[in-house]
């Protein structure tokens, strides 16, 4: 079932996406412990930090508008400007002082018929170690953030609709002339799938990326610079502008996604802790996959499908999910070179 609805909604619900009533969070001691051992200035900042990361959450009409703007390379033609839409539903889903992760989920399909599709997961971490970065061609390593960086920052660290992850990046959180605003230095990411459904004469994006809690919700937005992996240095393509826009909106029931949410929790903590368990030993790892991993995707999806519809038991979903990360991730990684998807043949 799942499949036959992604088919149909593909185009729309994964064209590289991009208070609040929430559901339960996972809770510990949560950011009273954290404090103990700050100053009044950075307790205050950290609190500050927290509430805008927290304000994202949400139920709201997402735009999604990206524009080409210069040629860098060679004979290259700006390609036409992208924009799309979709109502998206964001929950926390755990929050431990430290650390805050949200789930995106998106509703697509007619206005009287929606159906719920998880999405996007961002994690912040505080005063982080490490963070998770993309190194190209499906592949990614942990690597260590040094003290002096990491003192009052936040890694923000995305992932993908199976939890496999995106890209990472730290920076801090500035609260000033009546706008907090995160904003690391650039890093690179995977393709959206706008452009890796559609494309493939580049391997990466080198991003900065920036999210500012509005009066009307929050924006996050990207500036973008479309990298060719294939020569003996990254060779920069083009130039793009993002944004992501997220405006609060009632005028839809949210708990369609909550339910499906509520009746899939248990199988996606344990697909997160699959990744989680990949990115713990320290080492690169990468998808066995050249270009959009649909084939590990879709299955995971399709098990959380029959999770929710209560055609499969969640521990055996799980099982199965397992051997699918397993059939498609390696430790052993390629060159870079060979880990890069070929253009097609004209």
């Amino acid at each position: 079932m799942l499949k036959t609805l992604m088919n149909g909604a593909a185009a729309f619900a994964f064209l590289g996406l991009a208070a609040c009533a929430t559901t339960p969070a996972t809770q510990s001691e949560g950011p009273a412990a954290v404090k103990e051992e700050m100053s009044a200035a950075e307790a205050e900042r950290f609190a500050q930090d927290r509430e805008a990361i927290l304000a994202m959450a949400g139920d709201y009409d997402v735009s999604f508008d990206f524009i080409e703007t210069v040629s860098l390379g060679l004979g290259y033609e700006l390609k036409d400007r992208k924009k799309s839409g979709a109502w998206e539903v964001v929950r926390v889903i755990e929050d431990s002082g430290d650390f805050i992760s949200l789930q995106h989920i998106l509703l697509v399909g007619p206005k009287d018929g929606k159906i719920a599709l998880k999405h996007w997961r961002q994690d912040w971490q505080y005063e982080p170690s490490r963070v998770l970065t993309f190194i190209g061609g499906n592949a990614w390593q942990s690597k260590g953030v040094p003290a002096d960086v990491a003192k009052g920052a936040w890694s923000q660290e995305v992932y993908q609709v199976d939890d496999s992850p995106r890209y990472g990046a730290v920076g801090h959180w500035v609260h000033e002339n009546g706008v907090s605003a995160w904003q690391p230095p650039a890093e690179w990411r995977p393709l959206p799938r706008r452009d890796m459904t559609t494309r493939d004469d580049y391997h990466a994006v080198d991003a900065v990326n920036r999210h500012a809690i509005t009066w009307f919700g929050w924006v996050h937005e990207q500036d973008n610079t479309k990298l060719v992996l294939s020569g003996d240095e990254p060779s920069a393509l083009v130039r793009e502008q993002g944004i992501n826009t997220y405006k609060h909106f009632d005028g839809y029931d949210a708990g369609i996604a909550l339910r499906q949410w509520e009746a899939t929790k248990g199988y996606w903590a344990a697909v997160r802790a699959e990744w989680e368990a990949l990115e713990e030993t320290g080492e690169p790892f990468a998808l066995t996959i050249k270009g959009e991993p649909e084939d590990l995707y879709s299955p995971i999806l399709e098990l959380a499908s029959e999770v929710e519809e209560g055609y499969t038991d969640e521990a055996e979903a799980i099982e199965e999910a397992k051997k699918v990360i397993a059939k498609f991730t390696t430790q052993d990684l390629p060159p870079l070179h060979e880990r890069l998807r070929e253009p097609k043949a004209e």
